[in-house]
């Protein structure tokens, strides 16, 4: 049966900005496509039979597209203990004892917390192995930055694990050791590496997780995800979900260059298309590491220091190597790259790649993040056909971070979305999810102010329009996956992948946009999300 969507105000998000006067007040929606939009009694007089879903004076919109983030780890997230917002090691043995007690966790069974931020600690000094011994004496504790990009392992974690003081620190990472003795720290692909082979949970426990995953990012208004970091130890569990058939919103999932073959292998039936709501979208990359975390690879050295400038996980010709992969599979290529430096290598390797593989700039590629690419390296973003994915609501999170650890000049055109946009970049935002909760409204606010949490305007001339903002994480969102024909906006031929908002945005005052409400998600028409849940 064809449904009738009515709603007051309507954001079609189709050419520019809607001027309010001949506004769409219905849309029609037939197997999950929409067949027209226009004015609800028009619709009526011509489909008198149809279903009709009266949404009241709120406001209709596309669903929300999020352009990155981690599907997987935000699943795997909500089976661990949380110490966001920990200030001392005494808190974090509190929330992991009581953690503990809750759930009966037996002797010797792995203690996962995450969302720990140094930055919060005194001195911003990270615990020593001893007192990670004190917080989880019977257990092995890993705990992850709130970035990703490190984390701390008791002893316990360290002898299971089988790091010694004698192992080596790979290529891009860091086994910590203070006097050659093992300190318990980890960053980059050190822990990457040793995070990998944690025992998992069982798979009831994960299938429920996800299931729960989506519930959360449906929540906010977002209907396509991204799992960013696709790899082999992936596998099954992605097959158990489509065999399942429970994914109710699109994935996206990106396999790392290694992968790849194994991947084009195991899901030959995902590659480049959604099937049972699961696609492989392309490959990934690293290029280096977390600002805050003082990994970002810059080409200035961090303030404060004389000669620490961060540092890569990959080399020009691993780099150029991956490029060349994506040219030949056919296949886009995102990058994460957070510092300057990191962004000139994605640039430099990039046009090497683009001489020789001319379809590369066809393919879109994404350099993720791109907090602090230089204003002087827009050009030839744009010149490479470069979309930029911006983790803008760092502005908020960790502004006041980044202005001691960059000063306030550098930090005040972190994420340049306006500089972007006037040099006709294609952007996008994003929030990283599992770093922080994959909340748009939340991101939309941070690049229409861009204050930070002690209430510092960073970078006022860096701040985009609430509609600009909205494009971000619909049309352009989209347009990154190569789904501008399907997604990003309400119109003829599109999914009806909408959501409702307490709230117009574009009439709302941008200082009150994430006080706006998510109170309904539709995938293809069908509800997968009320207020009520």
């Amino acid at each position: 049966m064809k449904k009738l969507f009515l709603c007051k105000n309507i954001i079609t998000m189709e050419n520019a900005q809607p001027d309010g006067k001949s506004a769409p007040n219905a849309v029609l929606v037939e197997n999950g496509v929409v067949l027209k939009v226009g004015q609800a009694e028009e619709i009526k007089s011509e489909f008198p039979d149809c279903e009709v879903i009266n949404l009241g004076e709120n406001t209709l919109m596309p669903s929300f597209i999020d352009p990155h983030s981690h599907f997987t780890q935000t699943a795997f997230a909500l089976l661990q203990v949380s110490l966001n917002g920990c200030k001392s090691a005494g808190e974090i043995k509190e929330r992991v004892n009581n953690y503990i007690k809750e759930n009966n966790i037996p002797k010797s069974v792995w203690i996962n917390a995450r969302d720990y931020d140094n930055n919060l600690m005194p001195e911003k000094k990270n615990p020593p192995l001893s007192v990670l011994d004190e917080i989880a004496p019977e257990n092995p504790l890993v705990i992850q930055h709130k970035s990703g990009h490190m984390g701390l392992i008791n002893s316990l974690g360290l002898k299971a694990l089988g790091v010694t003081e004698d192992t080596p620190s790979p290529k891009g990472g860091k086994i910590g050791k203070d006097g050659g003795k093992l300190n318990g720290y980890m960053e980059e692909n050190a822990f990457f590496e040793y995070l990998k082979k944690i025992p998992m949970p069982n798979i009831e426990e994960i299938m429920c997780a996800f299931s729960q995953a989506q519930k959360k990012y449906a929540s906010y208004g977002i209907t396509t995800i991204q799992d960013g970091m696709f790899v082999e130890d992936m596998f099954p569990i992605f097959s158990e979900l489509l065999k399942r058939d429970i994914l109710n919103c699109d994935i996206v999932a990106y396999s790392s260059v290694p992968d790849i073959q194994k991947t084009k292998t195991v899901f030959s039936e995902n590659m480049g298309k959604y099937d049972k709501r699961f696609k492989i979208g392309g490959l990934k990359m690293f290029l280096d590491g977390s600002p805050q975390g003082k990994t970002a690879w810059m080409r200035t050295p961090y303030k404060g220091t004389d000669d620490y400038f961060g540092y890569p996980t990959m080399d020009d010709e691993d780099a150029i190597f991956a490029f060349e992969t994506a040219a030949r599979e056919h296949l886009q290529i995102i990058a994460h790259c957070n510092g300057d430096a990191a962004a000139g290598q994605f640039l430099r390797c990039l046009e090497i790649a683009e001489k020789k593989h001319s379809n590369l700039k066809d393919l879109r590629p994404v350099m993720i993040h791109a907090q602090l690419i230089g204003i002087d390296q827009l050009q030839k973003a744009f010149e490479l056909g470069v979309i930029l994915s911006f983790f803008v609501a760092h502005v908020y999170h960790w502004g006041d971070v980044h202005i001691e650890n960059f000063g306030k000049k550098r930090a005040e055109v972190i994420s340049p979305a306006a500089s972007a946009q006037n040099k006709g970049i294609i952007y996008t935002f994003h929030q990283d999810s599992p770093v922080i909760e994959p909340d748009m409204l939340e991101t939309i606010w941070c690049a229409a102010n861009r204050i930070t949490k002690n209430g510092v305007v960073l970078g006022k001339e860096e701040c985009v329009s609430i509609y600009d903002a909205l494009k971000a994480v619909t049309v352009n969102a989209a347009y990154q996956y190569g789904e501008e024909n399907d997604k990003g906006s309400i119109s003829s031929g599109k999914r009806a992948d909408f959501v409702v908002l307490s709230e117009n945005p574009l009439e709302t005052d941008k200082t009150k946009i994430r006080e706006i409400k998510v109170l309904k998600t539709f995938k293809e028409g069908n509800l997968i999300f009320h207020i009520d849940n």
